[in-house]
């Protein structure tokens, strides 16, 4: 996933309004009706919240006559868990690298 992308999907994921649409989504696909009832905001700027999750591939949706219904599409979520596991074994080796020049240090002194 092109960084562009990746910083899409860590934007997206930042605000708790849209977490918790994406938690929800979980559980099966949504109209926008049901996915907006939880939060007490205009329906327009819910709508925008939904368009965040869109433009980073996050959600797809569909309409059917007048109903917008919305699904989970996890592969950016696959793509930013490998990116935050690769930096947490850097920052794991790099740690205990720090450790092992401490733990030398400490045996040093007299």
């Amino acid at each position: 996933m092109p960084n562009q992308e990746l910083t899409g999907v860590f934007r997206a994921l930042a605000d708790p309004t849209r977490r918790a649409v994406l938690e929800r989504l979980t559980r099966g696909p949504a109209a926008v009706s049901e996915l907006a009832q939880p939060f007490k905001m205009a329906l327009p700027s819910f709508v925008q919240h939904l368009g965040v999750l869109e433009d980073c591939g996050l959600v797809r949706s569909k309409k059917e006559g007048r109903v917008r219904t919305y699904a989970l599409a996890p592969q950016p979520l696959k793509a930013a868990e490998h990116w935050l596991s690769a930096q947490r074994a850097l920052w794991e080796r790099r740690l205990d690298s720090l450790d092992n020049f401490l733990e030398t240090l400490k045996e040093q002194k007299p």
